[in-house]
């Protein structure tokens, strides 16, 4: 007892700080100070209010333009009460992860109608993109295998191809023809091309049908992440596949459920083997506790109103050509975009911020995107539209920006 004693007392001794000492985050604070003076720092705002084109962030009220509830769903009542209904029947939580006790029945039935919805064989769900991006990816492709990824493609993509350990090669953002040298330039093993749909920050569509038509050439797989386009492309909002007329059983689509679908998830379909390959290797899916089945059941019902949502989907489309007519003739650049996600190029870091800040002192909240999200030099307003927005709203937007340009 006294040995324990004296050794407690020693490690007592050496713990003691030495305050002559830098504290032990004083690095992590100078590269905080550093983002700070570049304009890069991020910061949260708190919203008060439901999802929607007019909401209460921080005890104020806005116009919000940066919201990807593409559909405006997140706050419908069906939706509301299929997940009151789902809370009621199975709980508020899965309990465990979908391979030891928490596959619920609301689960497998969403899975169900999701790989009849967009015409693949079999789909599995996964708790956001980001998990889907990271177990797929590294499922896939590993060691002697190659990946291709287009160089704007979402960090989501970037991350999971980094955990593969497969070897990789990235393609300008677009071009077909380098993309085909580096496929022309490979060896043996998988050849996993991975791409967005519709990319993030800049609101413009892979060409799905030539990235497709390369994997035939070389024997290649086609990861498509459609995270912006499933609900909004396509007919009865099936996704970018649909809007291309595309089918294949090389390719592997994932989409999330948290912005057209208005929910939280996401989902991969593809064929059988595919899939059964992801419920045993895809790590994002093994070891992490299922989505709360009631999210299924909230889901079930978004899918109903993404299939009956053609006007919802006219009207967006209008909405956007509303903004592209409206901003025409001012100094910032409006980049090439025909979907929700409308880029106004600013350039620097400063200038952008300092936009998206007028435009909040009159009440309009439009979300200001710096590097390292978009490269340098880039810097921008991500306007994204949505189909709950009204021609008032635009129109509120459109007068604003022209009046800060003068």
């Amino acid at each position: 007892m006294p040995i324990i004693h004296c050794i407690h007392s020693v490690g007592y001794r050496y713990a003691q700080p030495n305050l002559r000492k830098p504290m032990p985050f004083s690095d992590l604070e100078k590269d905080l100070e550093a983002r700070a003076a570049q304009r890069l720092l991020r910061r949260r705002h708190v919203l008060e209010s439901p999802q929607a084109p007019h909401i209460v962030v921080d005890d104020k009220a806005y116009l919000a333009f940066c919201s990807n509830d593409y559909l405006g769903l997140a706050n419908h009542p069906r939706l509301i009460a299929a997940l009151q209904q789902g809370a009621a029947q199975y709980g508020v939580g899965a309990g465990a992860a979908h391979l030891v006790s928490g596959h619920f029945a609301a689960h497998q039935q969403l899975e169900n109608a999701l790989a009849a919805f967009v015409d693949k064989p079999a789909a599995l769900l996964f708790s956001t993109g980001y998990m889907a991006n990271l177990g797929a990816v590294q499922a896939l492709a590993g060691k002697g295998d190659t990946v291709f990824a287009d160089k704007l493609n979402h960090a989501s993509l970037n991350d999971a191809m980094l955990l593969s350990r497969a070897t990789i090669k990235r393609y300008r953002h677009g071009d077909i023809a380098q993309l085909a040298q580096l496929l022309g330039q490979s060896g043996s093993g998988r050849k996993l091309i991975i791409s967005d749909a519709v990319f993030s920050m800049d609101g413009d569509s892979a060409p799905l049908p030539e990235l497709l038509a390369l994997c035939e050439r070389h024997d290649a797989w086609l990861y498509v992440d459609d995270a912006h386009g499933f609900g909004v492309l396509g007919e009865q909002g099936r996704g970018s596949l649909a809007h291309f007329g595309l089918a294949s059983s090389r390719i592997i689509y994932m989409a999330t459920l948290g912005k057209a679908a208005g929910v939280s998830g996401a989902f991969v379909a593809a064929e059988p083997a595919v899939i059964d390959t992801l419920i045993n290797h895809a790590h994002s899916y093994v070891y992490t506790t299922a989505a709360p089945p009631a999210l299924s059941g909230a889901l079930l019902e978004s899918l109903k109103l993404i299939a009956q949502g053609d006007e919802l989907r006219a009207h967006l489309q209008r909405l956007i050509a509303q903004l592209r007519d409206g901003l025409q003739g001012l100094p910032w650049q409006l980049m090439p975009s025909d979907t929700a996600i409308q880029p106004l190029l600013i350039g620097d870091n400063r200038a952008a911020l300092e936009l998206s800040d007028a435009l909040r002192e009159r009440g309009i909240w439009v979300a200001a995107i710096r590097p390292p999200t978009v490269p340098q030099g880039t810097a921008r307003l991500r306007i994204t539209l949505s189909a709950a927005h009204s021609d008032e709203d635009v129109g509120r937007l459109i007068q604003a920006l022209h009046e800060l340009a003068h």
